[in-house]
């Protein structure tokens, strides 16, 4: 089988299995019994009914439709297809509805229609409209797009965007608008050729003048040459509105001293010779697909200083609607625009460009492994799997839309809003707010044993931009330097953050002395601990907060757990501090769920078990969690005399034996620690009430299973591992933990450990 083969049969396999299609109906409610079911229909459903009746406005309250969007085509403009018809263009628009949920979290509805009339499709679409709160037009050819979009934002009060034009117009700019930038030129000074006709080409035209570019210098062609005055050929109002008074006819013709080439036409348009006329660093968006107007290799050849960016993405600057078209609708939904106009449609280009200018996300980098994402020529828009997308682009767009008075439920804080949005994006980003507030009354040091690490980097970019504290890296100087011009980073070691280099340190001297001082009697000569002072990474973080050089130190990112715990132990143990413990908060679906201990101890004696439940409790209120904790085993409330059963009932014995402000029961089942009323029917007397929120576990091997398994198979977000007893002088990551991951955890190291006990 061809490659070709190979994946065009990967293909329609993604589209038949496990079930057919992308999409599927999933409901918000419970509905597990007759009272459910009264609730959720007859008679209770009536209610809802008569408080829509009586004010329409609050169907965004009792129903879906304040966040529902539907992706309505005739099928007569799909793709590179043309006009394949309503049914067959059905794959795209569950795509689209795809998209829209996975970047937006907006719900979506895909509609296909069988209606080639303008006028008709127009009018199925406004009888759609109690259904839906916003309508994406899609894949409908010009100039009936035109025609089906005037009528239906005329007569329906809600958002209407035809995303072939628009969206591409949106991304375009933002593309343009960057693009510029990095040239050295501006939209007013610019001369413009297109070969774009149809609707996306004159909505990018159109797009290009809103933001500075002067009609007089648009030269646009289509299949037939130049658009000039006084042409009859294949023409529209649409197209007529750019016709230039000249006697040039062809592409060819008009194409001398162009600063930008706009393409959404076809493959092989613009020839070399002709790159060869444009002027000095030459703008070139050759957007048609799969195969550009010109190849990047072959405009390259003739302008090696061109910027280049296609539709493809295989390619740098691939122009991907995506980057707009769910954000634009999540801000317009949010606040109730009427409408998405021209003040959204700027505020959505400017937020897209804006973002690819700052430093790229870590989250981005990992979906992009290997691609260069630094601002520049080839980095002129972010990529479509950026988590910084919805909340800055959502939350510019509803600016945009109250200030131009479109909104019908303006909000009042934006900026809580932006970050209500960034929690639909980073999971933890809710639990962790207590955590960062703590910290932020502190201006604390945190050192990183492995800085060179690029999640470090990466974390340490965010820990100066989110936080008061200071990151401290332990690294080759070098090193670090070269590693944050490659990831495009904007902080540098010595200016903005302090560098403890192993190879030559001035204080080298005194941490091999304090090392040897701590180290003299268990087997540790003074040449062994110069040794470890310019290799162990771990060791030296250790002694640096020993010293307090640092008041935490985070370690772990490659290496085993228990490696690392035994540097932490040796330097920051003593009679007042002792590792007794590893907390794991896991981020779930329905909601966060701490499993204790994950690395520590192997098999926790009974003292050291009530040790490692008042650590878990404490922290757990750290996140505003009330700790509800279930002793899990395979014993449950006594039926096994030994094992692990006993420890357990021997830790809760020791608990007992003093006043508790938090709930433990056990020892019991996983299944009966999280549903309540099967603990009620097997335990009646059970003093947990509701499901428990921290697992503590006898064997270690057993907490850090069910860790693995919450974060493969549940889609767990893991805080963590936190070391308990450690006073927050040092945490142990795991090697699979994130740059997001580390900051959270220089969060938590950022307390004083006076603020949580």
């Amino acid at each position: 089988m061809s490659d070709n083969q190979s994946q065009r049969q990967a293909a329609l396999d993604y589209h038949e299995f496990p079930k057919p299609g992308k999409l599927e109906i999933k409901a918000t409610k419970p509905m597990a019994n007759g009272r459910d079911l009264s609730r959720a229909y007859s008679p209770g459903v009536a209610e809802a009914c008569i408080e829509i009746k009586e004010d329409p406005a609050t169907a965004s309250r009792y129903t879906a439709r304040g966040n529902l969007v539907a992706v309505v085509s005739n099928g007569t403009a799909v793709l590179g297809l043309g006009n394949i018809g309503a049914l067959a263009s059905k794959p795209v628009m569950e795509g689209k509805a795809v998209l829209f949920k996975k970047f937006a979290n907006i719900d979506c509805f895909d509609i296909e229609v069988d209606e080639s009339d303008p006028e008709k499709l127009a009018d199925i679409v406004c009888a759609l409209g109690p259904t839906f709160g916003a309508i994406n037009l899609e894949d409908i050819k010009a100039p009936d797009c035109f025609i089906v979009e005037k009528i239906c934002r005329e007569r329906m009060n809600i958002p209407v965007f035809h995303d072939d034009q628009h969206g591409t117009a949106i991304v375009v700019g933002a593309a343009a608008k960057n693009a510029l930038h990095v040239a050295g030129k501006r939209f007013e000074d610019i001369k413009i050729v297109s070969t774009g006709g149809g609707a996306a080409g004159i909505a990018c035209l159109n797009m290009l003048l809103k933001l500075g570019v002067k009609r007089e210098n648009v030269w646009l062609c289509d299949i037939h040459g130049l658009v000039y005055e006084g042409r009859t050929e294949d023409m529209n109002p649409h197209k007529a509105a750019f016709a230039q008074a000249s006697d040039l006819r062809t592409l060819d013709d008009v194409i001398d001293g162009a600063d930008l080439f706009l393409g959404l036409s076809g493959p092989n348009v613009l020839k070399p010779e002709m790159v060869q006329k444009m002027a000095d660093r030459p703008i070139i968006f050759a957007l048609a697909n799969p195969t550009p107007e010109i190849l990047p290799e072959d405009a390259r050849k003739v302008a090696p200083n061109a910027i280049i960016a296609t539709g493809r993405s295989d390619f740098p600057n691939q122009v991907n609607n995506v980057l707009c078209f769910p954000f634009i609708f999540r801000g317009a939904l949010d606040v109730g625009a009427t409408e998405i106009n021209d003040e959204m449609q700027i505020a959505c280009v400017d937020g897209i460009a804006d973002l690819a200018r700052a430093t790229t996300s870590a989250e981005a980098a990992a979906a992009y492994k290997g691609e260069q994402l630094t601002f520049g020529a080839d980095y002129l828009i972010p990529k479509p799997f950026d988590p910084r997308l919805v909340g800055v682009v959502s939350s510019s767009v509803a600016k945009a839309a109250m200030e131009s008075g479109v909104a019908k439920r303006p909000i009042e804080d934006l900026e809580a809003y932006k970050e209500q949005l960034n929690q639909t994006v980073f999971k933890s980003a809710l639990l962790m707010r207590p955590v960062f507030e703590a910290a932020s009354a502190a201006s604390r040091r945190i050192v990183f044993a492995e800085g060179e690490d690029e999640r470090v980097l990466r974390a340490a970019q965010a820990i100066l931009e989110e936080t008061t504290e200071t990151p401290i890296l332990i690294g080759r100087p070098e090193v670090i330097e070269a590693r944050c011009e490659r990831l495009g980073l904007s902080v540098r070691p010595g200016q903005d953050f302090q560098i403890v280099n192993p190879e030559n340190d001035p204080r080298y001297y005194e941490y091999w002395n304090s090392y040897h001082e701590l180290m003299q009697r268990r087997g540790v000569s003074p040449d062994l601990a110069k040794a470890i002072m310019r290799t162990n990474s771990t060791a030296i973080g250790a002694i640096m907060v020993h010293r307090d050089d640092a008041d935490s130190l985070i370690c772990g990112t490659f290496g085993e757990y228990r490696w690392h715990l035994n540097y932490v132990e040796q330097v920051l143990g003593n009679g007042n501090l002792h590792p007794h413990g590893a907390l794991s908060l896991m981020i779930l679906e329905d909601g966060p769920l701490f499993i204790a201990d994950t690395h520590v101890r192997q098999l926790p004696t009974p003292e050291e078990l009530a040790e490692i439940t008042i650590g878990a409790a404490r922290h757990a209120r750290r996140f505003g969690v009330e700790p509800k904790i279930a002793f899990c085993s395979q014993s449950q409330f006594g039926n096994q005399a030994e094992g692990s059963g006993k420890r357990l009932r021997d830790a809760i014995a020791l608990l007992d034996a003093e006043p508790r402000d938090f709930m433990y029961e056990g020892e019991m089942n996983l299944d009966a620690a999280l549903d309540p009323e099967l603990r009620q029917r097997i335990f009646p007397n059970s003093r947990l009430q509701g499901a428990a929120n921290v697992l503590i576990f006898a064997h270690a091997d057993a907490a850090s299973g069910v860790r693995n398994v919450l974060k493969m198979k549940a889609d767990g977000i893991e805080v963590g591992p936190i070391l308990m007893g450690m006073g927050n002088k040092a945490h142990i990551v795991s090697p699979s933990i994130t740059a997001r991951g580390l900051l959270n955890m220089a969060a938590i190291a950022g307390t004083p450990v006076t603020q949580y006990g």
